[in-house]
């Protein structure tokens, strides 16, 4: 049917008037609204997870494997200007990389074996000490208005007894072995690893960047570049936050004449590679120790020692050594460790922040050497402060 003036004459058609009957929409126009984009936004974020779920899954499954070749790579990174000052004053490649990975294992054993020695020489003494500050303690409770009946104490002993000798605790021991077995042959996987990335890494990094060409060649060249003086710098001044923390907590511990002073330094050396939550730990275990063989009082003025080195470190010693480039907002480490833990246990803690590190790092050189990705840009002068 037509479109007719009074006298019947035809109106003429032009190109604004268009009759849309609902049945000939385009399938395209459907994802082209609010809502379409919306869906689609969804759809890539599930695929997004579910990539990013296969791989953390694969990754639990081969942890012997990829620990093992992440601590390589950060072992590596943290010891490339070593290997570059010897290589660059003549000295070979396989002479090079054979004093640094020595070293390395040294050290590494260093502290291991630090621990064992100061833990079996004092072993008696702690063990006496302890029973002694165990009688103490169940003495004290057995003067509080809710202490527990010597009824209820002794089944609670025999419950402890049965669950030791139960077979529950003996599968935990077999599991224990595993667990040994496993950390042999990752250990074994490391210094193998780490040789080979010592002695071979440029080359290794050079063959890798063969498909690239153009802008993405020098995006890729920087990421690397970036990747490892991140992770060479965090754990270089890691380390050295580290290790006053320890001198400091070992001398307040020798003048309180608190046992196993030597483990318990090395521990704290070990747990600041844990940000936040390592130092707290530390802190713990250094004021039991105390508490069971030197009493309460002492056991308060190794706290006291404890809160006064890790305040000086975290607001003297780490911006000073870490730098402004390294430091993590304490939300984003906090969140880190949480994503860490659940992840890969104490060595998922331990690589979660210099591995966020790195994604950082690699955003802030994506579109060149001192430009971040678009989306990571300030957009007003204000903004600058929530990078740090």
């Amino acid at each position: 049917m037509g479109l007719f003036r009074r006298d019947s004459t035809p109106l003429p058609v032009t190109g604004h008037l268009t009759v849309d009957s609902g049945s000939e929409r385009a399938p395209g126009r459907l994802w082209s609204d609010g809502f379409g984009s919306l869906a689609i936004r969804c759809l890539q974020l599930i695929l997004v997870v579910t990539v990013a779920g296969a791989v953390i899954f694969g990754i639990q499954l081969i942890t012997v494997v990829t620990i093992p070749l992440v601590l390589a790579l950060i072992l590596a990174s943290a010891f490339a200007p070593v290997m570059r000052w010897m290589r660059g004053h003549g000295v070979p490649s396989i002479v090079a990389t054979l004093v640094t990975l020595l070293a390395i294992v040294a050290l590494l054993g260093g502290v291991g074996w630090l621990i064992v020695w100061a833990v079996q020489n004092q072993w008696d003494d702690l063990a006496t000490q302890a029973q002694q500050g165990f009688q103490d303690v169940v003495a004290w409770i057995n003067t509080l208005p809710f202490a527990p009946s010597p009824t209820q104490l002794d089944e609670w002993m025999g419950a402890l007894t049965d669950f030791v000798t139960s077979a529950q605790f003996g599968s935990g021991a077999l599991a224990g072995v595993g667990a040994v077995a496993n950390f042999v042959t990752g250990f074994v996987l490391l210094v193998t690893v780490l040789f080979f990335f010592l002695k071979d890494g440029p080359q290794m990094w050079a063959f890798l960047l063969r498909p690239f060409r153009g802008a993405e060649y020098e995006r890729a060249r920087r990421i690397g570049d970036k990747t490892v003086s991140t992770l060479g710098s965090y754990i270089r001044g890691t380390a050295a936050v580290a290790a006053v923390d320890a001198i400091g907590i070992l001398i307040g511990l020798l003048i309180l004449q608190v046992p196993l002073a030597l483990p318990l330094a090395a521990l704290v050396f070990i747990l600041a590679f844990i940000p936040i939550v390592g130092a707290t730990v530390a802190g713990i275990l250094a004021a039991l120790v105390a508490l069971v063989a030197n009493g309460w009082v002492v056991a308060l003025l190794v706290v006291g020692v404890v809160v006064l080195v890790n305040q000086l470190e975290g607001n003297f010693l780490q911006p000073f050594l870490m730098g402004r480039s390294m430091k993590l907002h304490a939300f984003v480490v906090l969140v880190a460790l949480t994503v860490g833990a659940v992840v890969g246990g104490i060595v998922g803690a331990v690589l979660a922040v210099p591995i966020t590190a790195v994604a950082w790092g690699i955003v802030q050189v994506w579109d060149g050497p001192n430009m971040p990705a678009r989306w990571a840009r300030p957009k007003h002068p204000g903004d600058a402060a929530l990078q740090d």
